[in-house]
């Protein structure tokens, strides 16, 4: 049996633009037969990861430069250039029965996702066999001069968050991470488009009897009410953790907070869109996650005042409440909420919390209870 922690979020962003497509213009979906704006969940994702790894203290990177900041590494160690780009991509060829490609500059044919510290790891391994990579080098086929064991070793090793999140790298057998986290792409409950800014720079030098500006141009922005939905496999996160719960716990923790917290940073300097969410519900389940997203299906329509936001969390609790005369509560641990609007009652988002903080830490204990706590 599998025990997840689901999480959703309302969240009101003003004028932004939070997440680009190739031409500059917000994201966009097409749900219940109306345009939405969308948020991709890799753009969520990253700026959510970059705050766990501060947490931890572990840092990751996701990268395909790893001989260029091994050579940088070992120049700043006395290595002469010639030979410490030799090292590099000895290092990319080392990996794996054939190796993983170097491309033009030295970056890797694909993608890795490491703990950042393996570059001084990598650096150690290199140092420790110099003098094969000195007879080595000009050779025209030197073959894998570096131990490749120890370099799979490294370049697989895991951090908290590559545990959470995932990695695929086909090229090293057992570098695959079964990401024990998924984040769905965000959109806004209710119909939204594109809307056009005109804008211009002036030229501060430009003398009083000149008129105009020193550029001009036009940009693209959105603003609307999100919902965003996110889960996390706890028996996965545990597992990728080697079941050690004082760190599943800490690393659910940090989850959390940032699903809840941060915001992508496009254009953050021209827009800054810095709002939360007004409405946040978690829930532990077992055998199946569950995802609210259906209660938008049919978009929401502005109240009175002309506002989305308190429609949006009407509309969110009356369709869990139906979501729960359906499943009959169960499989259900624990489910809570915490809003803006205390006034306003969501009995059927569960027990509510005075703040994010004391509802992150309730559905954490639900989920991964401290020894000595009763079950």
């Amino acid at each position: 049996m599998s025990l997840y922690l689901d999480l959703s979020a309302l969240q009101s962003v003003p004028a932004a633009n939070l997440n680009r497509d190739d031409l500059g213009s917000p994201k966009q979906v097409r749900y219940g037969n109306a345009p939405r704006i969308r948020v991709s969940s890799q753009s969520w994702k990253r700026v959510i990861r970059h705050g766990v790894e501060q947490d931890l203290g572990e840092k990751a990177a996701r990268t395909r430069l790893v001989p260029v900041k091994l050579k940088q590494a070992l120049e700043r160690a006395g290595w002469p250039a010639e030979l410490a780009e030799f090292a590099g991509a000895q290092v990319a060829a080392s990996a794996g029965k054939r190796g993983i490609g170097t491309e033009k500059e030295g970056h890797t044919s694909v993608l890795l996702f490491l703990p950042e510290a393996a570059i001084d790891e990598l650096a150690t391994v290199c140092t420790e066999h110099r003098d094969k990579l000195e007879q080595g080098q000009g050779k025209k086929n030197p073959g894998q001069l570096l131990p490749p064991d120890k370099i799979e070793e490294i370049l697989k090793r895991r951090t908290a968050s590559i545990s959470l999140l995932g990695r695929m790298l086909a090229e090293l057998p057992g570098a695959n991470v079964d990401g024990a986290a998924q984040v769905a792409h965000a959109f806004t409950t209710h119909a939204a488009e594109p809307q056009r800014d005109y804008f211009t720079a002036v030229d501060d030098w430009l003398g009083k009897a000149e008129t105009g500006s020193g550029h001009l141009d036009t940009a693209e922005f959105s603003a609307g009410v999100f919902y965003r939905y996110a889960t996390v496999n706890i028996t996965d996160l545990l597992k990728n953790l080697d079941g050690d719960a004082k760190a599943a716990r800490t690393v659910l923790a940090s989850f959390a907070e940032h699903f809840l917290l941060s915001l992508p940073q496009a254009k953050r300097n021209s827009t800054a869109p810095h709002t939360l969410p007004d409405l946040t519900y978690l829930a532990v389940r077992e055998h199946r996650p569950l995802s609210l997203a259906a209660a938008f299906e049919t978009p929401v329509t502005a109240d009175t005042a002309g506002g989305y936001s308190q429609p949006s969390r009407t509309a969110l609790a009356t369709y869990a409440q139906a979501i729960n005369r359906l499943t009959g509560e169960r499989h259900r641990r624990f489910h809570g909420h915490a809003t803006i609007a205390p006034d306003e009652q969501y009995t059927a988002l569960g027990t509510a919390h005075d703040s994010y903080d004391q509802l992150i830490d309730a559905a954490v204990d639900a989920a991964l209870p401290q020894p000595g706590d009763q079950q």
